[in-house]
């Protein structure tokens, strides 16, 4: 089955359970669907590289890396047989 196939019949596989709606529930659904599509097109407009930089910190890489590093805990019991 096709993609474009696939898709006809979800769409008509949820057609079915929508057709029964009343009319306030129908507009209020495709008001929702409306503004789930704006939200997909505004999340694919932003750039991978807006995403860097995000975080802050006056410490060197080095210094975060020594102080993960320090942070751990081991406390691995072995039971003998």
């Amino acid at each position: 089955m096709s993609s474009s196939s696939q898709q006809i019949s979800n769409a008509d596989y949820y057609f079915g359970f929508l057709k029964n709606l009343n009319y306030d529930s129908k507009l209020d659904l495709i008001s929702k669907l409306s503004q789930s599509l704006n939200e997909e097109n505004n999340a694919k407009d932003k750039p991978l590289q807006s995403l860097f930089g995000a975080y802050q910190s006056t410490e060197t890489a080095e210094e975060i890396i020594n102080e993960i590093r320090a942070s751990r805990v081991f406390n691995r019991n072995t039971e003998s047989l």
